[in-house]
């Protein structure tokens, strides 16, 4: 049996859910029902940490791409914390990278709370989107601080 834990935060105009487990066919209705609710409840700038994704399958890209166009929608921002592989290093933040190692871990003890879930993920979700070849369409950043004072998000196609 999969599972999933979704937890939320506020910080300003930002949204941040970290989201620890796997992230499947059983558990993405979850996770969409999260970014659903944070939408309804007008926030629309939204961080998905998934340090804590230890493993995605494709109803899992689905969400998160289900997420990008709906928060695109409404005028909204969404930004991705993906860790890359163990040892890598450099950031790809806000850049929209392709290159599958160009995020690297955040630290358990970078402040102010949100190294929790740091260090849990192995870097496959990144590789499941580069894979893919959706990882582009994303504003990926290596830690949730980053993502919070990160430069405007680019325009995408």
């Amino acid at each position: 049996m999969t599972a999933i834990e979704v937890d939320e935060d506020e910080y300003g105009s930002w949204t941040v859910l970290r989201v620890r487990g796997e992230l499947d066919l059983v558990t993405s209705p979850q996770i969409r029902r999260s970014v659903h609710d944070a939408v309804a409840g007008g926030r629309h700038d939204l961080v998905v940490d998934l340090s804590g994704v230890r493993f995605c399958d494709s109803s899992g890209v689905g969400v998160l791409i289900a997420a990008r166009r709906l928060l695109r929608s409404c005028g909204g921002r969404l930004r991705l914390i993906l860790p890359g592989p163990a040892g890598s290093t450099g950031s790809t933040a806000g850049t929209g990278s392709t290159a599958s190692t160009g995020v690297g871990a955040a630290s358990a003890g970078d402040g102010g709370g949100f190294g929790e879930t740091a260090g849990l993920g192995d870097g496959h979700v990144d590789r499941v989107l580069s894979a893919l070849g959706v990882r582009r369409l994303f504003d990926v950043y290596e830690d949730v601080p980053g993502a919070l004072t990160g430069p405007p998000d680019r325009i995408a196609p």
